[in-house]
């Protein structure tokens, strides 16, 4: 099975309202990358790849035959805490502040203004969970 550069397995896919906005949020708030750009002919987002740190996740413009709809992603970072405020100054609102959690994160939780779900975590040990 052959899987292109920065994808994984499972890679999430956004129909948003505003995609232009979005895509502004996943650079600026969460650090991405966007790496591939394809419009409509009404110059809407027809597909834009982001990269946020080893993945990469797509958005589009919400239709009628795909309309908004919300997700929740486990985004893993550096730094939790610096993550969470740029997420914050760049128009998310607090689901959860950052704290120590017993399976080994630190972690926190993030609404964007289009109604995803990021759940911010940074690794502070280095082993798997365990059940």
């Amino acid at each position: 099975m052959y899987i292109p550069p920065s994808f994984n397995t499972v890679a999430p896919y956004f129909f948003v309202a505003d995609a232009e906005a979005f895509i502004a949020f996943l650079v600026q708030a969460l650090g991405g990358e966007e790496s591939v750009r394809t419009l409509r002919a009404d110059g809407k987002v027809q597909n834009v790849q982001v990269r946020l740190g080893t993945s990469t996740v797509m958005v589009s413009e919400a239709t009628a035959r795909y309309p908004q709809m919300g997700c929740a992603c486990y985004l893993y970072v550096e730094d939790a805490h610096a993550s969470m405020k740029r997420a914050l100054d760049n128009g998310a609102t607090l689901e959860m502040p950052v704290a120590d959690m017993p399976y080994g994160d630190r972690q926190g939780g993030v609404r964007d203004q289009h109604g995803n779900i990021w759940w911010i975590s940074q690794r502070i040990v280095e082993a798997p969970y365990l059940p």
